[in-house]
């Protein structure tokens, strides 16, 4: 019997058993209407009503003419992107999904331009992060939608239950790390495909391991999506770069995401460059 990996936000939503054991065998769950419009536009007016968030973008994909830009940083700050990944729908729920104290691994905005955003081979987000000092897979993305993500502007694609396969060897794919080519073919025989359509302010809860994928945009609609991703307290990882060690996150509220008013002071986030060298926030 297939497992329900779909639910809906409300005020009294809760990581139940089901819900967790829904993650456990599938990878994920989607969580719909997680933001609601208010604080989608508090979001929006963030990373576009300034340069604060933006000045630090950079090429992440590159596919001959297609591309997707990216910013990241290491830590949550005390602006609106900080107030949504500190809060209790987001890390909360994550917290629950891992089974255990979490910290803000890095957050990052992945930006797929109409018609010219490049896809995303298959990988394992957890394909790389061994490779910085994490030892267990004890980690996990939220992919929250800022548009809608449907199958022409490049929604994520996953392999349900291929978290279950452990980590796969990765190396370059069109320049990117991507799992290795013929283990996914035979995955993909024995985990179904699925197409993760969202709507925007929907989250998507994945675990590390899960093999996930997206296409090159090629429709009218953009398509942008703020990434984070935690990482267990007792997992921290032996090394602190790029991303950093265990750092207790300060959790806080849901309403303050809504009641939050600061869109340009990015004090304390650590942008981060390409080579993952750290940048300062107003460099």
């Amino acid at each position: 019997m297939s497992c329900q990996t779909e639910y809906i936000f409300s005020d009294t939503f809760e990581v139940t058993d089901d819900v967790k054991r829904a993650f456990d065998e599938t990878g994920y769950i989607l969580l719909k209407d997680v933001l609601d419009k208010d604080e989608l536009s508090k979001v929006e007016h963030t990373l576009t009503g300034s340069d604060a968030i933006t000045k630090h973008m950079y090429l992440d994909t590159h596919d001959g003419d297609r591309r997707t830009d990216k910013v990241m940083w290491s830590f949550p700050g005390n602006d609106v992107t900080g107030m949504v990944a500190r809060s209790e729908k987001i890390a909360g729920t994550m917290e629950k999904l891992l089974g255990g104290e979490v910290y803000h691994y890095h957050t990052k905005l992945m930006m797929k331009d109409a018609g010219t955003g490049a896809r995303s081979v298959w990988h394992q987000d957890y394909g790389y992060w061994y490779l910085y000092g994490n030892l267990f897979p004890d980690m996990g993305t939220v992919f929250i939608a800022l548009d809608p993500c449907t199958r022409d502007n490049s929604c994520l694609q996953v392999l349900r239950g291929s978290h279950k396969c452990g980590r796969l060897d990765h190396h370059r794919v069109i320049g990117q790390m991507g799992c290795d080519e013929e283990r996914t073919q035979q995955i993909k025989e024995q985990c179904q495909l699925e197409y993760i359509e969202m709507d925007a302010g929907d989250a998507l809860y994945f675990h590390c391991n899960l093999i996930h994928s997206s296409s090159d945009n090629t429709s009218t609609k953009r398509r942008w999506a703020f990434l984070t991703a935690y990482n267990r307290a007792s997992n921290n990882p032996t090394i602190d770069r790029p991303h950093p060690q265990y750092t207790k996150l300060h959790k806080v509220s849901n309403s303050a995401i809504k009641s939050c008013t600061n869109y340009t002071d990015m004090e304390g986030k650590r942008f981060m460059n390409p080579g993952y060298k750290t940048i300062l926030p107003n460099s």
